[in-house]
């Protein structure tokens, strides 16, 4: 087993990836076939035609933000925060409703492909979020492809493999090929945490003694209602800050309105969030349960205390080396679980930055550009928008945040302000221009602020509420994992740094703010762009009621509907 102690891989274990990648790009060049047989428009290319079926609709929606973040991250802070982590369930259901029944009928019934319309509609906007889309899937994958050195894998290798697998199907597949390859890769996805679950749970003993070294870590720990806003995971940190993070995603990414926007009907599109609420909960469950397997496994030798891993990010690598040693493909299959989060959310934003790109900037200048043509300028800018992602994930691959807060984090700080603004802008009436661009600055500033803090003065493990591990039966030979030459994320290792930290400690007030979980950054950037957003409005002088559109408020939808055909599905319109 020479290999495995390397680091390395085995024949087998690049079979295994090499089979996803290549069904992966088969479906992109199946769809790619199938609309060569049909007439299509950039319409077609970008949502699929409005005609999807809700399951696959569903189960994209649930891979497109679950990534190498559930992969690495959750498992590992499942270990060392342990049960209460499920409590994320939770603020992932209050999203999903949220979502279907306030945000996803005002995106549907205007028939709007760029979420960007909206504001445009609304006051005017500016289109600038085009430059936010690439921003979340970058942070998302450093630390999987830190991972693929570790093994072995060159980085550089991973990487561009990587873009030009997700701009070869998504250019030629357009929407419904990164619907398609979703699918596949959330059964992916599932199928590795699942082999690792039940293997995992059999070499550390079965499942009773595992639930017996969980209870006695303190690991089992629903009763943890903590109020305090710096411990990290807490039932309110889960399932408020959880909620609204995850409702700046899902509510108003363009990534995942673009994706509900193609479904047959409202109604479909609303079935397929609930595809996508139980495909998120057993994605997390299947990452939590096993984190508190690979904790029962390293009870008396915990990989990061005894220095044989570098980061929390390597625990589940590690963990997946050490019980399939003997297993040839089993890792490998681990890597295709990893890798297929990370081919659906790059694909998920290089469709999202076409799209918007095309609807936005383009398509108003291009009116009398026929279908076909406006299709090779679509499948242009994905290739284009491919490119540079490959650019942007190489020059962020020096980052080093852990893969979850670092995923989380950057959410919060661009996402957060602009929940914040889709909140002012469809359910209160009085929002004037001045007032949305004055919240979203402040929104922005509040969050960038708590991030960079949090970075140069992080909160201690205990501040944290980080549970105690143990390394004193540790033994020699095992294999040890490195991201490279840094340390964990929550320490400081220069002097100048370390002075720095010791006298910002004598500001404690401060210091605690900085300490506030990552969790709750986007609340904060969301509530302060709708407070700030509504001073200004009163102040400068609110929009009045009738000079809104109809159609752009949540409180038209109470309104009589009626129902006529469109090219591609039955649109609801207002009566007026």
């Amino acid at each position: 087993w020479t290999e495995r102690e390397a680091g390395g891989f085995v024949p087998a274990d690049y079979a295994v990836f090499a089979t996803m990648l290549l069904v992966s790009m088969a479906i992109g060049l199946f769809q790619a076939m199938k609309k060569r047989k049909n007439n299509t428009s950039a319409d077609e290319f970008f949502t699929g035609g409005r005609s999807m079926p809700a399951v696959p609709v569903g189960l994209s929606l649930c891979a497109s933000f679950m990534s190498a973040v559930q992969v690495l991250g959750v498992p590992a802070e499942a270990s060392r925060y342990g049960f209460k982590f499920l409590y994320m369930c939770l603020g992932q259901s209050i999203n999903s409703l949220l979502t279907a029944y306030m945000f996803l009928p005002v995106f549907y019934r205007l028939g709007i492909t760029s979420t960007n319309q909206v504001f445009m509609r609304r006051s005017k906007a500016s289109r600038g979020e085009v430059m936010s889309r690439g921003i979340v899937p970058v942070t998302k994958n450093n630390s999987v492809f830190g991972f693929f050195s570790a093994t072995g894998l060159n980085m550089w290798l991973s990487l561009f493999s990587t873009g030009i697998i997700c701009t070869l199907y998504t250019t030629l597949g357009g929407m419904k090929a990164v619907i398609w390859t979703d699918v596949f890769q959330i059964i992916v996805m599932f199928s590795g945490f699942v082999a690792i679950f039940i293997h995992g749970t059999v070499v550390a003993g079965g499942p009773a003694a595992v639930l017996e070294i969980a209870r006695n870590g303190s690991r089992i720990n629903f009763d943890d209602f903590d109020v305090d806003p710096r411990r990290r995971y807490t039932f309110w940190s889960l399932s408020v800050g959880g909620a609204l993070v995850w409702l700046s995603m899902y509510g108003v990414n363009q990534s995942q309105v673009q994706r509900y926007i193609s479904c047959r009907t409202e109604r479909d599109a609303q079935w397929a969030l609930l595809v996508n609420q139980v495909g998120l909960c057993l994605i997390v469950s299947s990452a939590v349960t096993c984190g508190i397997v690979m904790f029962a496994h390293y009870a008396n030798c915990d990989p990061l205390k005894s220095g044989r891993i570098s980061t929390p990010d390597l625990y589940m690598p590690y963990f997946v080396f050490d019980i399939f040693r003997s297993h040839p493909g089993f890792p490998g299959l681990f890597l295709a679980c990893a890798y297929s989060g990370t081919l659906s959310t790059v694909s998920t934003s290089i469709n999202a930055m076409a799209a918007v790109t095309m609807e936005d900037l383009l398509r108003p200048r291009l009116v009398h550009m026929s279908q076909k043509k406006q299709i090779l300028v679509s499948k242009g800018l994905s290739l284009l928008y491919g490119v540079g992602c490959i650019t942007v994930a190489a020059l962020s691959s020096l980052l080093d945040w852990g893969v979850l807060q670092g995923s989380f984090t950057v959410m919060g700080v661009v996402s957060g302000p602009l929940l914040g603004v889709f909140i002012l802008g469809m359910f209160v009436p009085a929002t004037n221009r001045l007032g949305a661009f004055s919240g979203l600055l402040s929104g922005f500033c509040v969050s960038l602020w708590l991030a960079v803090g949090s970075t140069f003065y992080p909160p201690s493990e205990e501040t944290m509420g980080v549970l105690p591990s143990y390394a004193g039966e540790c033994q020699s030979g095992n294999v040890t994992l490195s991201v490279g030459p840094n340390q964990d994320q929550h320490s400081i290792s220069t002097p100048d740094m370390v002075f720095l930290y010791s006298a910002f400690s004598k500001t404690s007030s401060l210091h605690n703010f900085y300490s506030m979980s990552y969790l709750y950054f986007g609340a904060m950037a969301t509530s302060s762009v709708v407070l700030v957003g509504l001073i200004v409005s009163y102040a400068t002088g609110p929009t009045k009621r009738k000079d809104v559109k109809e159609g752009l408020l949540w409180w038209d939808l109470n309104k009589k509907q009626v129902e006529v055909p469109s090219q591609h599905r039955v649109r609801t319109i207002f009566k007026t």
